[in-house]
């Protein structure tokens, strides 16, 4: 029976790590802010204002937009998002749900760059009866239903330099969210859950009363109802649980996130030593509205798997777009297999460079800490949008990476620094071009040259 247990705690730890993780992230950002985006209540945008650069100490950080986000608490009824019209400056507004999935997407790929009004819907809300929730649609304004009370929105922004970012100022700041009833109580937001049983026993108790107060798909119940045995549908404490099962989570969960971990440094196959997984977040199977692309590619229906590569999802890229949205490539090697290392000079010759409907960049990384770099040009990444750059006759693009400056001018000017130690740079294409979608576009491997 002990046996049994384990292996079922086992189990719920990776099924609810998604929600759990996705939650303690949302109260931080309420509580404490995250990267460069301050501390802002439940139904209100908190912008980041400036580009990332070394300062910000945050995990793969981008230096190609800046981020509006705001976590969203529909317990207080629909909520009405103006969104400014943003002419062909690349924004995307991720809809994100408690379970991590990515259910809606406004901006340049899914509305355009007109804005509009939209209406965000609780999970039960009907909108065909009478009231201020019927009255505030019309013609004009499209609904979104949210899966789970509480959500998160994760705007980004194009920013091209930092003379630039005025005019993102101003369209953040025209970026709204509206309750449509008027209402003094504030958003109950996500339940607090006491602290102090130990870290296995914390994370189970929050799955415990999380998944009770924010229910998954109705595909995704009947794994949940099979952790009865272990107390995670009970109404009391998971205190109040025997000795037995207590043991059994201690030991799932220590187990589980040693799988979990495990398979996140495994990562995807490598092509030319470059890893992508276009289909990470292809887990959801149940919630498609405004510009969430409902399709058999874009879903991951394999049971035995999905739920592990959910949680892997969660751990290494929470709030990550949809391959249609963005991709992402990354690499430690050189087309040896040698690791990266800011002590030799390399060349990446991309020909032709990404086909991309938004833009691309490669943005330099430290490690183990995957920080931007500091340098003496201030140059963190390197795209379409790099200003001054050399172009190959061929319209290709040679770039040089190295901690050093080049002698050659052509290499100078497509310099993008490393860190005099071991390092990963970060291929982001946004709205990548079907060639990248069906692997026909493929980036050679990083070749040391000194």
């Amino acid at each position: 029976m002990t046996e049994e247990l384990t292996e079922l705690a086992t189990e719920a730890f990776v099924v609810g790590f998604p929600l759990v993780f996705d939650l303690e992230q949302v109260v931080r950002f309420v509580e404490d802010g995250i990267g460069g985006v301050p501390a802002t209540p439940f139904n209100v945008f908190g912008h980041a204002r400036e580009l990332a650069g070394p300062d910000d100490t945050f995990v793969s950080i981008n230096n190609d937009t800046v981020y509006s986000i705001a976590q969203v608490d529909l317990g207080v009824g629909p909520i009405r998002l103006s969104v400014p019209a943003a002419g062909d400056r690349y924004h995307v507004l991720q809809f994100v749900d408690a379970w991590t999935n990515n259910f809606a997407y406004v901006g340049t790929r899914a509305t355009g760059g007109a804005g509009g009004e939209f209406l965000l819907l609780p999970p039960e809300a009907d909108v065909a009866g009478t009231g201020a929730e019927a009255s505030a649609v019309d013609a004009d304004v499209r609904t979104i239903r949210f899966p789970t009370r509480v959500g998160t929105i994760v705007g980004r922004w194009a920013v091209d330099g930092p003379d630039d970012l005025p005019a993102v100022h101003a369209l953040q700041d025209a970026l709204t969210l509206t309750p449509v009833r008027q209402t003094l109580a504030p958003p109950e937001g996500v339940p607090s859950v006491p602290a102090g049983a130990g870290e296995a026993l914390d994370f189970f108790e929050k799955l415990r009363v999380w998944s009770q107060a924010f229910p998954p798909a109705e595909r995704d119940r009947p794994a949940l109802e099979s952790y009865a045995p272990l107390g995670l549908l009970s109404p009391y404490p998971l205190s109040a649980q025997p000795e037995s099962v207590r043991a059994a989570l201690n030991t799932g969960y220590a187990l589980g996130k040693e799988a979990l971990e495990s398979a996140l440094r495994t990562g995807a196959a490598a092509v030319d030593h470059w890893q992508a997984d276009l289909h990470v977040f292809d887990y959801n199977l149940d919630f498609f509205e405004v510009g969430a692309i409902d399709a058999p590619e874009w879903k991951l229906t394999d049971p035995r798997t999905r739920y592990a590569h959910r949680a892997g999802a969660a751990l290494g890229g929470l709030w990550g777009n949809h391959a249609y949205e963005a991709a992402y490539l990354m690499t430690y090697e050189d087309a040896a297999g040698e690791p990266l290392s800011g002590d030799r000079t390399y060349r990446l010759r991309l020909a032709p460079t990404p086909p991309v409907g938004a833009f691309w960049s490669l943005t330099m990384y430290d490690l183990p800490q995957y920080y931007l770099v500091a340098n003496p040009i201030g140059r963190y990444s390197i795209g379409d949008r790099t200003r001054g750059l050399v172009y190959d006759d061929d319209g290709g693009l040679t770039i040089t990476m190295s901690a050093t400056r080049p002698a050659d001018e052509k290499a100078a000017a497509n310099w993008l620094p490393t860190p005099a130690g071991g390092f990963r740079p970060i291929l982001r294409l946004y709205q990548p071009g079907e060639d990248v979608l069906d692997g026909t576009y493929t980036i050679p491997a990083i070749e040391r040259i000194g």
